[in-house]
């Protein structure tokens, strides 16, 4: 059975003295919810947003939040942004030895917990956490910067992920996150993703967020049927 298709902006290419703003734009534009890319220049080499910044931009929409944590040590900084109004963190694999610690952890905050990979690292290493993930983020680009190349090889993955996930009878959705525009979405969401983030292309429709919202998820949805 097809998993609902959720198109997520990222906030990296909005305007950032105004971001309570773009979050309102984008509630309007029909997003099922806003990511915020969580960057601690260590992990990744970029450094972008505090709790604080999070907390203000929440007072002004109703939208769900998630938080994906490019930190190298998320479970220092989860009550922080899970208190600034973050529904659901996202913990990459590469920065928690212990994971399955981790993710109980974030449901004892009462937030949503999910696992990202990097394009290198495995499927193996949340196998064995999939009871436990309300969704697992592939990244279709090495994180760290915005409008990057969709790395096409990671549809393969998306797809051993979905037969893992189905063959489990796991409640679980797959998040893709890198290089997602009306000309890679329908390749994701074939392969099994049915929650794409999009960020540069989205802000670059020229017909406005609305749209551009409404074309990326029908592009999904006709490649998610067949």
């Amino acid at each position: 059975m097809n998993r609902p298709i959720q198109i997520v902006p990222s906030v990296l290419p909005a305007d950032f003295s105004r971001l309570g703003e773009e979050c309102i734009a984008l509630e309007k534009a029909g997003v099922d919810r806003i990511q915020w890319d969580v960057m601690d220049g260590n992990f990744v080499p970029n450094l972008t947003f505090g709790p604080d910044v999070i907390a203000a931009c929440r007072e002004h929409v109703d939208v769900m939040f998630e938080a994906h944590l490019m930190v190298a040590n998320p479970d220092e900084m989860l009550s922080n942004y899970i208190d600034a109004g973050c529904q659901m963190a996202i913990v990459h694999v590469e920065t928690t030895p212990h994971l399955h610690r981790t993710l109980g952890r974030i449901k004892e905050l009462g937030c949503s917990p999910a696992a990202a990979l990097n394009p290198s690292t495995p499927l193996d290493s949340i196998a064995s956490v999939l009871d436990m993930l309300d969704m697992v983020l592939i990244m279709t680009v090495n994180p760290g910067f915005g409008g990057q190349a969709y790395i096409e090889s990671m549809e393969s993955k998306v797809a051993s992920l979905r037969n893992l996930i189905n063959e489990g009878g796991y409640d679980v959705d797959i998040e893709v996150d890198g290089g997602i525009s009306a000309s890679t979405i329908a390749g994701a969401s074939a392969a099994g993703a049915n929650v794409l983030v999009s960020g540069s292309a989205l802000y670059k429709y020229q017909e406005g967020l609305e749209y551009g919202v409404q074309d990326l998820r029908r592009i999904a949805n006709e490649a998610q049927l067949g």
